[in-house]
């Protein structure tokens, strides 16, 4: 086993000393300074002791934070519209994110305009929905889809024909009770 020839599993004196009592290492095949050791002991054993280490509660981080100018852009960038609908497609080498190129946009069009930063963020937004880069804002309530409004127009009318079945008694069959609800056939 790799790990028994460590140092923190005993010295190599005693290592030694062990694997010539068993016989493996032959007393003529002894290290040189192996009498040395013998007759002339250290003061104190060398023994592997592990470093105590405690976590530093209060310690400061060495490392200062790093953060570049588009940093703002893209923390913008992210709170407004999401990650997106699909995840980042890193399979690809060429491939460049959204919000990369709404960052890019973004510096070039501050470029060439004196816009405040929010209506730039604004101008960015519609200089990607021209070439054909669709933001969704985050939070935005999605459209109606045509199969709600197909079935809030059936439940109007079957509560309109319900108002006038009820409004005019006269339609009815005079042997069948008078029923406020439909039923499901």
């Amino acid at each position: 086993m790799a790990g028994s020839r460590l140092e923190r599993f005993g010295t190599v004196f005693s290592r030694v000393r062990d694997l010539m009592r068993s016989g493996v290492i032959q007393k003529a095949d002894k290290p040189i300074w192996y009498d040395v050791y013998e007759v002339f002991p250290p003061k104190r054993e060398p023994l592997y002791v592990k470093q105590q280490s405690r976590p530093a509660v209060n310690k400061q981080d060495p490392v200062p934070e790093i953060f570049y100018r588009e940093d703002e852009v893209r923390a913008k960038f992210y709170e407004q519209y999401g990650t997106g609908p699909r995840p980042l497609d890193l399979s690809k080498p060429n491939f460049v994110s959204t919000c990369q190129r709404f960052v890019t946009k973004f510096y070039e069009l501050r470029n060439h305009s004196d816009l405040s930063d929010s209506a730039l963020f604004e101008e960015t937004g519609k200089a990607l929905l021209s070439e054909g880069v669709v933001l969704k804002r985050r939070g935005a309530v999605p459209a109606e889809s045509s199969r709600d409004a197909v079935l809030d127009l059936k439940l109007t009318d079957m509560l309109a024909e319900l108002q006038n079945a009820a409004s005019s008694p006269s339609t009815q069959n005079p042997a069948e009770p008078e029923s406020p609800m439909p039923t499901q056939s």
